[in-house]
């Protein structure tokens, strides 16, 4: 059974009955929904998430949100994490390139901070555990 002999069932249980018409102004509804969701934005998004679907990486968000505005060193959070000093570097080098995470250089220390956009996502994260 193909797709949109699925579909064709489900709007004539919804209406009814169901015409070649009626189907493909469906479609053609349905194709709309599916372009407003697409694009670059959805991939950008995609990678946020992505890079935020790892413990490591996920708290070194958090923590760096944490401290509001201030910059972490790569040597304080090691402390903090269970895992070695290239995990660290490499989950930061995701977490930058996703866009959750600027590095600055100050001599031989790399500083990080949470962007805009990773303190948006964590307080939206935090106000949707009560919902």
């Amino acid at each position: 059974m193909s797709s949109t002999d699925r579909l064709q069932r489900y709007v004539a249980d919804e209406c009814g009955s169901c015409t070649d018409e009626d189907l493909s102004e469906r479609l053609a509804e349905l194709e709309e929904l599916n372009e407003s969701v697409g694009g670059s934005d959805l991939e950008t998004d995609v990678d946020l998430l992505s890079a935020l679907a790892n413990e490591t990486r996920y708290k070194i968000v958090r923590m760096l949100h944490a401290a509001d505005d201030d910059e972490l060193c790569v040597c304080e959070l090691s402390p903090l994490l269970d895992v070695s000093d290239s995990a660290i570097s490499h989950a930061l080098s995701q977490l930058t390139d996703a866009g959750l995470v600027t590095r600055r250089k100050e001599g031989k220390w790399r500083m990080y901070r949470a962007t805009p956009r990773a303190n948006a996502v964590l307080v939206a994260l935090d106000g949707s555990r009560s919902l």
